[in-house]
């Protein structure tokens, strides 16, 4: 299977990313796309989504503009998944971590870990989330089939989850004069609304997807 993100938003906290540049995720999976894996040439592929306001957005520091000016305090966020996908045609189940990079932040900067991620239920359908939020509905995609390739295909998909939560940030340290870190997982946690509790973030997400039997894959 290959599938891309193709457009829509992550919002956690009080900070939302719009997704403008497109993520794939290509694997393995069975008849029942289960038990989804990949290699190192598959998975889900780091793709960086600049986010609004920046690092003094993040964190606040408005000093930092005269010190370091703007374009030096541009910030990305960096999805990235923390174990397989669980799949259905219109449901996707997936841990996930937000890696925010940029150089004054360390190299390590967070929202989830391995041992405590950010559970994705995406879905196609209506969700039920807690308040204040309220349900919002995804789109099934258009399904098509090309017997000439064997190849599947479900585009246009909408996945919408607003039912998750988010914890706080970890491992963000400002560097200052190159040799005096400072932890700043307080002021990210602040200014960004984290840790968000479920009712509070929301992810839209714009997905075509292939699928092609192995036998053509590798014939």
């Amino acid at each position: 299977m290959h599938s891309k993100i193709k457009g829509g938003f992550f919002k956690m906290g009080n900070k939302k990313v719009p997704i403008e540049n497109p993520i794939t995720i290509t694997g393995g999976v069975n008849v029942e796309l289960e038990h989804f894996a990949a290699t190192s040439q598959g998975g889900m592929k780091p793709v960086k989504q600049k986010v609004p306001g920046g690092v003094v957005g993040l964190t606040g520091l408005t000093w930092l503009l005269e010190l370091l000016g703007s374009e030096a305090l541009t910030l990305y966020a960096v999805t990235e998944a923390m174990g397989p996908p669980a799949l259905t045609l219109t449901t996707i189940d997936m841990p996930i971590r937000v890696h925010l990079i940029n150089s004054t932040l360390g190299n390590n900067c967070y929202v989830g870990t391995p041992s405590n991620p950010i559970q994705l239920h995406l879905t196609t359908g209506t969700t039920s989330p807690p308040p204040p939020n309220t349900p919002i509905s995804g789109k099934e995609g258009e399904l098509g089939f090309t017997e000439s390739t064997g190849i599947l295909t479900l585009n246009n998909s909408t996945f919408v989850d607003n039912s998750f939560s988010a914890p706080g940030a970890s491992g963000c340290v400002l560097t200052l004069f190159g040799f005096i870190p400072i932890s700043i997982n307080g002021l990210v946690n602040t200014q960004s609304g984290l840790p968000a509790p479920a009712g509070t973030n929301e992810t839209v997400q714009e997905i075509d997807s292939q699928f092609a039997p192995v036998t053509k894959v590798y014939p």
